[in-house]
């Protein structure tokens, strides 16, 4: 190893250790914090975020490392060559924005996500948008930084930093494509599922009840508990490092369908942290690859592999142990049968709520976000406009209007009151990339199907560890679909999908 290169590796495991402490108390203010800690815990992360900007802005000497890293390495050691060309894409990420504006953002995200916490309930868009309207004006001024260093579009720029190398050029013609068959394909659903039966379970379910079989199921999936917990948040997310991973849900003691898949969801991130490798933790080449890698890896195990009826059939026991002697208990002994938990777990029905949608209907609520979040920050409408506009898209793609009723509507989402514009994208390209991995997994198993109907996830772990956990940041994101799928990201296995399962 070089000595420019055994430099880098200690600047950004430093880098890294740093990361480490931001997500841990940024978990601690999503799931344990005090209200009143809101404001210094806001500080505290802007702290943070300004001493890991300054350790690479601070450094003139990085330019000079990368260089001569770069002419030494082995061009046959593809991780080397690999962990070089990521560092200089985090360091040139890093070092182009001014440190007055991550501290200005840091400040603006984390006081207008806090506002966004209670303003959400109370339906308060009046208050909320200058709120808002801050952190905008300030992902506007990165975009156009971004932009200007990249030779991109101000969106690409942002886009860039959840979907490396992605364009919206290219998600325009995906998008185009899941709307040319998604309208018509959710009527068709709709019009067959009339005259299915499905009973809802009637409550109440206790929490604890949830928790210990989320627990149960997160254990048979493959969670390692010694690195890493779940908890309850008021939006459900995957955090952490991969050495202490850390997964939430939320719980309705009306309702125990919803918190665990959205348990099973979380694993999938997990599982794809915790099966990143350990040589390469610390740098940027060990990091997982991009976020429609990383939701294709939830969606793996919440859409194709959990909501399959072997998996049902698998789990039905377990419901029925931890939720037979609760509520109703005669409408639950019909309800609590493969066949009905089956049937509720592929309804498809427009909702308001993205969180709560089927995977029919739950792109539309992705194109939509996309399309608003893209004109917003190219200046093409202002933060005033998206109230109305927002109806127009629910209308047209959901036939569902949210007009006045912005908790439902727009501000139902972390995402953007936390400045993170140009990550909605990856949720529909990791459910594509999802079905395409699925159909490869069945094709090199031909057993799956059955290993899950016994609750056996061994086999189907080892393949995603071997053909995407286990390669991190290696390869591009097309190079790493077409060594594991025989061919880069295709539309059409997530239509067949949709298709095969629902017609």
């Amino acid at each position: 190893m070089d000595s420019a290169y055994k430099k880098l590796v200690k600047l950004f495991t430093r880098q890294y250790r740093l990361t480490h402490m931001g997500a841990m108390i940024g978990w601690d203010e999503a799931v344990m914090m005090p209200a009143g800690g809101g404001e210094a815990r806001g500080k505290a992360m802007a702290e943070l975020a300004l001493i890991s900007h300054e350790l690479f802005a601070n450094d003139d000497s990085i330019a000079d490392l990368l260089a001569a890293a770069s002419e030494a390495a082995d061009p046959s050691d593809q991780w080397h060559v690999a962990s070089i060309k990521t560092m200089k894409r985090q360091w040139q990420q890093t070092v182009c924005l001014p440190a007055d504006l991550v501290e200005a953002k840091s400040l603006a995200s984390t006081k207008c996500e806090q506002a966004w916490r209670h303003m959400r309930g109370e339906n308060d868009w009046k208050n909320f948008k200058p709120i808002f309207t801050e952190v905008v004006n300030l992902t506007r001024k990165e975009a156009e930084i971004r932009s200007g260093v990249n030779g991109t579009s101000k969106y690409n720029a942002l886009l860039d930093l959840y979907e490396p190398g992605q364009k919206s050029e290219n998600i325009d013609i995906v998008f185009a494509q899941l709307k040319a068959f998604l309208p018509q394909l959710i009527q068709e659903i709709a019009e067959k599922q009339k005259t299915a039966t499905c009973i809802q379970p009637v409550g109440p379910f206790t929490s604890e009840s949830q928790k210990a079989l989320g627990l149960k199921i997160m254990a048979q999936i493959g969670f390692d508990f010694d690195h890493g917990r779940l908890d309850v948040s008021h939006h459900p997310f995957c955090g952490g490092v991969p050495e202490d991973v850390r997964i939430t849900t939320r719980y309705s003691e009306d309702d125990f369908v919803e918190s665990i898949m959205g348990v099973i969801h979380e694993s999938g991130h997990a599982s794809y942290e915790q099966g990143l490798p350990a040589a390469y933790r610390e740098l940027p080449v060990g990091c997982a690859n991009g976020l429609g890698m990383h939701e294709s890896q939830s969606l793996i195990f919440e859409m194709q592999i959990c909501r399959s009826p072997e998996f049902i059939s698998f789990l039905t026991p377990w419901i029925i142990e931890h939720f037979g002697q609760q509520g109703d208990a005669k409408i639950n002994k019909a309800a609590l049968t493969p066949d009905n938990i089956q049937a509720i777990y592929l309804q498809v029905k427009p909702d308001f709520i993205r969180v709560n949608a089927d995977e029919v209907t739950y792109p539309c609520h992705v194109i939509l976000r996309y399309e608003i979040e893209k004109a917003l920050i190219e200046g093409a409408i202002e933060v005033a406009d998206i109230p109305e506009l927002w109806n127009e898209k629910m209308e047209t793609y959901l036939r569902l209007s949210t007009k006045g009723n912005y908790k439902d509507g727009c501000m139902q989402d972390v995402h953007w009151p936390s400045g993170a514009l140009g990550y909605f994208p990856t949720y529909t390209l990791g459910a594509m990339n999802a079905a395409q991995l699925f159909a490869a997994m069945q094709k090199a198993l031909p057993q799956v199907k059955a290993d899950i109907k016994a609750g056996d996830f061994s086999a189907l772990r080892q393949w995603l560890k071997e053909n995407v956990w286990s390669q991190a940041s290696l390869h591009s994101i097309e190079d790493l679909m077409a060594q594991a799928t025989g061919e880069p990201l295709n539309g059409k296995y997530f239509e067949t999908h949709l298709r095969q399962r629902y017609l």
